[in-house]
Order: structure tokens, then sequence, then C-alpha cells
């Protein structure tokens, strides 16, 4: 049960943190947003591990590295695209593939899901795709390119799982830490070389423009919320691990959509339909079930 609850908690913080990332990537450059917010996120993971504590062991190190390099392609691809394009369409794809992903790993390495199990996964993986079918009124369009962006992220985030799948309880909040400070330099690093690039080619006299207090707000709490996420659900990892944690976890983490829906629908205005709804209470039925298998 708390393993559900805490994948729950993940899957709703992610997607309140992804709507404030996309809708920052719309004022600036995607990359500028994934390094801010990652930088930003360092903080809060700090105080947690005075808080609850944390070893650097070499296992910390390698898998916290693995996941802030996986998840630093999952949040730059998936920023770009919600930039792009639908936020309610988009959002899922990315979801879809990041619960496949260690799904897959999991039976690959033996993991034997009940049928109750294997049922409940289907399902809340229809339920993503029943989410994501929506009248557009943002005025963005769906493209090739954007859709591409959101599965190759999905595939990220998915391989952010894996790693902290990996890890040790009493390792604590160590590998997060690691991983949103690799995902900080990473970001950051190919924000200067991209700027360095670019340089050249800017016309004379050009100016950059002027962010204001509710793009920072934004970024702040899309940097809080994104840390959180991932302390939920590394503890929903190891709360009570059994065979089938890894890909309840997964599942669970890719009902993220429904937060950023649910924020896109009152702040842009992207209406809910029916069918969204009946995603979203599959996803809640799939999710009892889960807890109960």
């Amino acid at each position: 049960m708390f393993t559900v609850l805490l994948g729950l908690s993940g899957a709703l913080t992610y997607g309140f943190a992804d709507f404030l990332g996309g809708l920052s990537a719309r004022r600036t450059r995607p990359l500028a947003v994934t390094s801010l917010t990652a930088t930003i996120g360092i903080g809060p993971l700090l105080l947690g591990l005075v808080l609850l504590g944390g070893r650097f062991t070499p296992g910390a190190l390698i898998w916290g590295a693995v996941a802030g390099a996986s998840g630093s392609v999952g949040v730059l691809l998936l920023y770009t695209a919600l930039s792009i394009g639908p936020m309610s369409v988009l959002s899922p794809v990315t979801s879809v593939f990041s619960a496949i992903l260690p799904v897959v790993a999991a039976v690959a390495f033996g993991t034997r899901l009940s049928p109750v199990a294997i049922a409940a996964i289907v399902v809340a993986i229809l339920a993503v795709v029943l989410v994501s079918v929506s009248r557009n009124t943002s005025g963005a369009h769906v493209t090739l390119r954007g859709l591409l962006m959101a599965a190759v992220a999905g595939c990220g985030f998915g391989g952010l799982v894996l790693a902290y799948d990996m890890t040790s309880p009493a390792e604590g909040v160590a590998p997060l830490v690691v991983a949103r400070a690799a995902q900080a330099l990473l970001m950051v690093a190919a924000l200067l070389i991209t700027k360095r690039r670019r340089a050249p080619t800017s016309a004379p006299g050009s100016q950059t423009p002027t962010l204001g207090r509710s793009f920072w707000l934004m970024v702040i709490a899309c940097g809080v919320l994104d840390a959180a996420a991932n302390v939920f659900i590394q503890a929903a990892l190891h709360v009570s691990p059994t065979p089938t944690t890894l890909p309840t976890v997964s599942v669970l983490n890719a009902l993220y959509p429904v937060g950023t829906i649910l924020l896109a629908s009152i702040v842009l205005r992207e209406r809910l339909t029916m069918i969204q709804l009946g995603g979203i209470c599959l996803g809640i039925a799939a999710s009892v079930t889960l807890s109960l298998s």
C-alpha cells in the first residue's frame, strides 16, 4: 500500500513539475529551463540529505550518475516537446514509454507477474493512452518531431527509474543528490556549449527577452517539485521491496500526465474530454488493483 501511495504521489508531483517546465520552455530555451530547474533542485535534496541521511557509497555514485544522465535526456527532450506541441498529447506519450521500459527490463531479468498484475499494468497503460486522446484547443499541433522527442524522453525517464531501483535503501537520499548534481552539470555544460556556438550568428544589437517574475516563480517551483518527485519514486522502490515493485512503480509513475493535463486544462484551457476522464478513472482503478495484487 505504501508503495502505491508513494508512487502515485511521485507521479502527481512529476506531472505538476512537467507542466511548469513545459510552460517555462515556451518563454525561453528549453535547455536553459532544464539547467535552472536541475540546479535549483539540488537545494531541497541537500536538505533531505541532512534530515533523512544518506551514504555516498560507490553504488550511490555510479547509479546516481546513471540516473542523472538518463534523466537529463528525458527532461530536456520532454520540455522541448512540450514547448512545441500540446501538453495533453505529448506528455502521455512520454509516460507510456517510461512505463514500458522498466516493465520489460524486470520481466527480462526473471520477474514473474501474476495475471492480475499484468491486467492492471495493461489497464494503466490503456488509461494513459485514453488520457492522451483530446481535442486540442491551445493552438499547438502534434508533429512527428514532437512525438519522437516525447518517446525518447520516456525511455530516459524509464532508465532513471531502473537506476534508482539499483540503489540500496541504506544509501538514502545520497543517490538522488548525485543524480541531480550530475544532471545540473550536464545541462549547464550543454547550455554553455550551445550558447557559444550560437553567439557568432546572433544579429548585431539583438537583445535577450527579459523574463519576468512569473517565469522565475515557475522555474523555482518546477525544480522543487521535480526533486520531491524523485524522492517519492525512490522511496516507493525501497519502502517494501518485492519482485514486482519495479514494474508496479514504473507503471504508477507513468500516470503523471494526470497532473499535467489537470493544470493544462486550468491554465491553458486545454479542455478535458469524457474519454480523458474515463482514462483517469481507469488509472485510479489500476492503481488500486496493483496495491492489492
